[in-house]
């Protein structure tokens, strides 16, 4: 872990970006206390748009009930 003062990370930002990119955790102190913590930006996955797979999908009624064979195939006995 790399602790820097405000003073020195405005000298060497660049530096401290990469060694965040690199996998280091940067701690920016001022006065000798943590401030900030460094990390590398990820981009966010795409957003979720519900209902896109309206109409698309059909669930059967009996989708919940279990079957005699599938029991059996998982070791289990329909009781």
């Amino acid at each position: 872990m790399r602790i820097s003062n405000i003073h020195d990370a405005k000298s060497h930002l660049s530096h401290l970006i990469k060694l965040v990119c690199e996998g280091e955790e940067v701690i920016i102190c001022k006065a000798g206390k943590p401030m900030v913590k460094l990390i590398r930006y990820q981009q966010e996955g795409e957003k979720r748009q519900p209902g896109v797979w309206r109409g698309k999908v059909e669930i059967s009624d009996d989708f919940d009930e279990s079957s005699p064979e599938i029991e059996v195939l998982f070791g289990r006995e329909n009781h």
